[in-house]
């Protein structure tokens, strides 16, 4: 049976900084020189974490809080590459076994990664994918599901950083996080809305898969009809589940929708000032920053992850 949703609190979150503090890195927040007349930006590396995405986060307090009993079935995930890892990570920690229901369109780096890890990859399509996400299920797997964004130890465990963020920069105005599963932003949300409510929480989608900025349109949960794929893997997803609208909705005030050459120039950007790689989606919320819609700052983006092949971080950032 699937729990009900229920707020993250901070009590939930200070909860997870125990459990994950001997996993997970305390990323730094650094702040983008992007020249006069620009935004006040600062970058949460999260893209320096173990496997390169805040995924690890919220992976390791899921499997952290299972029981005994939960964890001896071994785990099992859905994931295009980040939430694979970082649950595998997690389960070689405890030295159980894990299986990644891989969307097969993942880039052959995360797919190698998360075998390195010891994981069990079993491909599937994209529909296949979102079934099981929706269901909480998948045929032939009896282990122990771990969510990858509709857990509530998952999301708590990302939130984490929520925490991180106020503590660094207490005067921040906005923080801006991508938008896949819609996990994420909720856990930011979640922290930033009840230590600061006045900050202001954002996602950022790409134009070619942004189905928040649809249901925010139309008032409710909503399947994008006219989906894309892109180098963009790790998030813009066809919908907004009614789970995870109801999650996400609360602790947000808004997405911006950038172009695919707006993100190409973010990884770049971030390649150039910060000397760290950014994915996709890893870039998303400065290239939201830099549209201006999110206000002069200061301004918090999450470079959520940075796992992407080189030849094709390089092909995108030349051309």
């Amino acid at each position: 049976m699937i729990p009900p949703v229920r707020p993250i609190t901070i009590e939930d979150i200070e909860q997870a900084r125990r459990r994950i503090a001997a996993t997970v890195l305390r990323t730094p927040l650094v702040k983008l020189d992007v020249g006069r007349g620009s935004p006040e930006i600062w970058l949460k590396l999260e893209n320096l974490q173990p496997t390169n995405s805040y995924k690890i986060r919220g992976a390791a307090n899921a499997v952290a809080a299972l029981s005994d009993e939960e964890r001896a079935r071994g785990v099992w995930t859905i994931s295009a590459g980040n939430a694979g890892q970082g649950v595998a990570y997690a389960a070689r920690e405890f030295g159980i076994p894990c299986t990644v229901v891989a969307i097969e369109t993942a880039p052959q780096t995360k797919l190698d990664r998360m075998r390195a890890l010891g994981a069990t990859i079993v491909p599937v399509s994209y529909e296949q994918a979102w079934r099981a996400a929706e269901a909480h299920a998948f045929e032939g797997l009896d282990g122990t599901f771990v969510h990858p964004f509709d857990n509530h130890d998952f999301i708590a465990g990302h939130a984490t950083m929520g925490l991180e963020i106020l503590e660094d920069l207490p005067e921040v105005c906005t923080v801006i996080a991508a938008i896949g599963g819609g996990g994420l932003i909720t856990a930011v949300g979640s922290a930033v809305k009840a230590l600061r409510p006045e900050t202001t929480v954002l996602g950022a989608e790409p134009e070619t898969a942004a189905p928040y900025a649809l249901s925010l349109r139309e008032g409710g949960p909503r399947w994008l009809p006219d989906w894309k794929a892109s180098f963009v893997d790790g998030a813009g997803g066809k919908s907004v589940t009614g789970r995870m609208w109801e999650r996400m909705r609360p602790v947000t005030d808004g997405t911006i929708t950038v172009t695919l050459d707006q993100t190409r120039e973010a990884m770049r950007l971030i390649a150039d000032k910060s000397r760290t790689i950014a994915e996709g989606a890893g870039a998303l919320a400065l290239a939201a920053a830099l549209t201006g819609e999110a206000g002069e700052g200061p301004v918090v983006c999450i470079a959520s992850g940075g796992n992407i092949d080189l030849a094709k971080f390089t092909e995108l950032v030349a051309a």
